[in-house]
């Protein structure tokens, strides 16, 4: 099954063929710099990099743009706040999204431009808007004229003719049609401002994608991401600003990331049901928020609460809980034994793993049913294993494969990148410090008991193991030493 992507721009799912055989061109906007990131932001973040994973894990050549969006009205009013330059306010928050995406597994997109970068760019492509008549300046403003581009609105399937009956009769009366939009805008006083042939002043937001993305994939290229709050009006001004200066399709899929909800309602910074990304991960490791997103395909709605972290974070459990399972029998000598007969239906689950993956993620990159065939292999190695199938040679084979299959389909996910003793480590220390004693005296009594049985010590030693159970700390005695789990 070749890929196929779901093109917002088509309503279907289309093959999926670029324009150069083996290179991919991808753009997604990026942030507005002027606060930390909500999980929306964490969301399409994730989103593009699995998809960005993906299509170099099938073999393309991916050139991965994400801009800043460094100017804007939020970030000059957040300046005057604080009283300090528009610089100093995108600065620190280009840091710290570059944390919270670090934090989260992200690769580095290929480049990461900055709106204020292109200023040149951005006016050479409107005084070519001005020239091909899609454009007019007024008063040192310049405004995108929609009704000399016939397509406007073919991304998101609006009418134009609705859309000016319902709109407000205190518009700007020096736009030609209140749909029009600004490309550029002429500075306020203290406002930052670059010249340009219209006046002092700086690009309107829609104009800077634009700018950026002709710079680095040229006037046409494969595929442009966002949110699906961007579909209007960001990414259809996009559309007709670009083919309006080029004269030429501009991108050829268009892929957007559901909304994410809180508790069923849509998040909202006016509604104040929004959480930072740093405020999840006060609550729940970095690993476990990019699990719970891609359990959802990414074009659903996400419903974020506590518990579905909750429950999130127990699945991811289940796997790391098979992987060390896993490991621990890699680790030991093979033997002769029988097989036991779950070993063929494991056999059969591993060689299909990856190609059944596969196919999940080429059906418009399904995370859901991919994580669900993960699963459903996790199933029979415990089964496997239970059964004392894990210590044979013949199947240490099908082991191996497992476990790389796993680190693969990993990879790809940006999911199992810690050592599985280390995960469920974490997860019994964040347990335990609801308990009324720390990990570290845990580990204490667990060297003293294992001293003491040593020695022989016995009663001291079940003087340890019930103290600790009183503490609800239960000991898991093991070859490879005493562990211990929050009961």
């Amino acid at each position: 099954m070749a890929l196929r992507l779901y093109n917002t721009l088509s309503g279907e799912k289309e093959p999926f063929v670029p324009r150069v055989a083996g290179k991919v061109g991808m753009y997604v906007c990026g942030v507005t710099v002027y606060d930390f990131c909500h999980i929306g932001h964490a969301r399409a973040g994730i989103v593009f990099d699995m998809i960005y994973r993906y299509l170099r894990f099938s073999g393309y050549d991916v050139t991965y743009i994400r801009n800043y969006t460094d100017i804007d009205d939020k970030i000059i009013n957040r300046a005057n706040q604080e009283g300090t330059d528009y610089r100093t306010i995108a600065d620190r928050y280009i840091a710290t999204f570059d944390e919270d995406m670090d934090r989260l597994g992200m690769l580095r997109p290929t480049i990461e431009p900055k709106a204020t970068d292109h200023i040149e760019d951005i006016i050479s492509i409107i005084q070519r808007l001005i020239d091909n008549g899609h454009a007019y300046a007024v008063d040192g403003d310049v405004y995108f004229a929609v009704e000399t581009f016939p397509a406007y609105l073919k991304l998101s399937g609006r009418n134009l003719d609705d859309m000016l009956a319902g709109a407000r009769v205190d518009v700007d009366e020096r736009k030609r049609n209140p749909m029009d939009f600004a490309l550029w805008k002429g500075s306020k006083p203290g406002e930052p401002w670059w010249e340009s042939p219209w006046g002092k002043g700086r690009p309107g937001w829609h104009i800077e994608c634009s700018a950026m993305s002709m710079r680095f994939l040229g006037p046409s290229f494969d595929i442009h991401g966002g949110g699906k709050d961007l579909v209007f009006p960001h990414h259809e001004n996009e559309i007709a600003q670009s083919e309006g200066a080029n004269g030429c399709q501009f991108v050829k899929y268009w892929l957007h990331n559901g909304f994410v909800n809180i508790n069923s309602e849509k998040m909202s910074k006016s509604l104040g049901n929004f959480f930072t990304i740093r405020e999840v991960l006060e609550l729940f490791d970095p690993e476990t928020l990019r699990f719970f997103i891609l359990q959802a395909h990414y074009r659903s709605p996400l419903d974020y609460s506590d518990q579905n972290l909750r429950e999130a974070q127990a699945g991811l459990s289940r796997i790391y809980e098979a992987l060390a399972a896993l490991d621990h029998a890699l680790e030991k000598p093979a033997t002769a034994t029988g097989l036991p007969a779950s070993a063929a239906e494991f056999a059969e689950k591993v060689a299909g793993l990856l190609p059944r993956f596969r196919e999940a993620m080429d059906d418009d990159f399904n995370t859901a049913q991919a994580l669900g065939t993960l699963f459903d292999s996790i199933r029979t190695l415990n089964r496997l294993l239970a059964e004392g199938g894990g210590s044979s040679s013949a199947s240490r084979a099908d082991l191996e494969q497992l476990r790389a299959a796993v680190t693969e389909i990993g990879a790809v996910l940006g999911l199992f990148r810690i050592k599985p003793s280390d995960w469920l480590a974490a997860r019994e220390a964040e347990k335990a410090r609801h308990l009324e004693i720390s990990p570290e005296e845990i580990e204490g009594l667990i060297v003293e008991r294992a001293a003491a049985r040593k020695n022989k010590d016995f009663k001291r030693s079940d003087e340890i193991r019930d103290y600790l159970l009183s503490r609800d700390i239960q000991l898991v005695d093991t070859p490879q030493g005493t562990v211990w789990k929050v009961k």
